[in-house]
């Protein structure tokens, strides 16, 4: 995973405790320094994003959440504040008062949310949390002039020019969507039709949560997750692609996201969650 940090300041300090030492959130300033001078990257800002504690994340709505909605928050499932779900767990309606600071185009903060809970949550075939507001999405737009970003209700294509937009780091990553993986495999968790970016996007620790957000469009295709650090086999932050046919490829370097397209139909009436809905495509309890 795009494993999560418990503080920007305190990134240099814990690289005993796994957290992503300096120097790779130094290698991320430069890269994404080259990233920002693009027309895409400047297409796409943060407006609509949050920080978490830990993580990014962002406001997001279905095409028929309605102004007067509980608002949601979309992030990954590893960057719940429970810990990471085990293989074959998922969290429905547990209770939360995590909070996320909401930011403003150019990355500033405006305020802050609240949750009342985390409406879904899970590591298996995704990596995916959603968290539902004690604010509405009208309350939020009055309150801070932000808008939800809309998720896409189609799978993307590849080759759809893409930027991952870091609420934590205040930083985006810009680069094509370069495929789709049938399996990819991290550890005890396994993943299903992931995203792959080309290597441009190397995103670092604390862009997991991330909006991967098509530059066309300005909607939320995938949510960022994980790469592959170092080169090991399907090992905790080094995931593998496994084929139809079982053939385990390795890329040290890339990094991957999960789509969100077939969470869209598990958003009913209220914007509450149900799993029994037509085309939902979330696992289950």
């Amino acid at each position: 995973m795009n494993k999560p940090l418990i503080g920007a300041f305190l990134a240099a300090l814990l690289l005993g405790a796994g957290i992503t030492p300096a120097v790779a959130a130094e290698a991320g300033q430069a890269r994404e320094s080259a990233t920002e001078t693009a027309p895409a990257a400047r297409a796409v800002t943060f407006a609509g994003t949050v920080s978490l504690s830990n993580c990014s994340g962002s406001v997001v709505r279905s095409p028929d959440s309605q102004p007067t909605d509980p608002a949601l928050v979309l992030s990954n499932g590893h960057c719940l504040e429970t810990g990471f779900p085990g293989p074959g767990e998922v969290l429905v309606d547990r209770p939360s008062t995590r909070t996320f600071t909401l930011l403003d185009a150019s990355g500033n903060g405006l305020g802050t949310l609240k949750a009342s809970k985390i409406a879904y949550g899970t590591m298996t075939d995704t990596d995916l949390s959603l968290y539902e507001l004690t604010s509405t999405y009208e309350q939020i737009e009055s309150s801070y002039g932000i808008e939800a970003l809309e998720l896409e209700t189609a799978h993307p294509v590849a080759g759809t020019a893409i930027t991952v937009a870091s609420g934590y780091w205040k930083r985006t990553y810009s680069c094509d969507i370069d495929g789709f993986v049938h399996q990819l495999k991290e550890g005890r968790w396994t993943w299903k039709d992931s995203v792959r970016y080309t290597p441009e996007c190397q995103t670092i620790g604390g862009t997991s949560g991330s909006p991967v957000i098509d530059d066309a469009t300005g909607k939320v295709v995938a949510v960022n997750n994980t790469g592959n650090e170092s080169g090991q086999e399907c090992t905790d932050n080094n995931p593998c692609e496994v084929d139809e046919n079982g053939e385990v490829t390795v890329r040290e370097g890339i990094n991957y996201a999960q789509q969100t397209y077939n969470m869209v139909p598990c958003i009913g009436t209220g914007n509450k969650i149900d799993l029994d809905r037509e085309g939902c495509g979330l696992p289950k309890p």
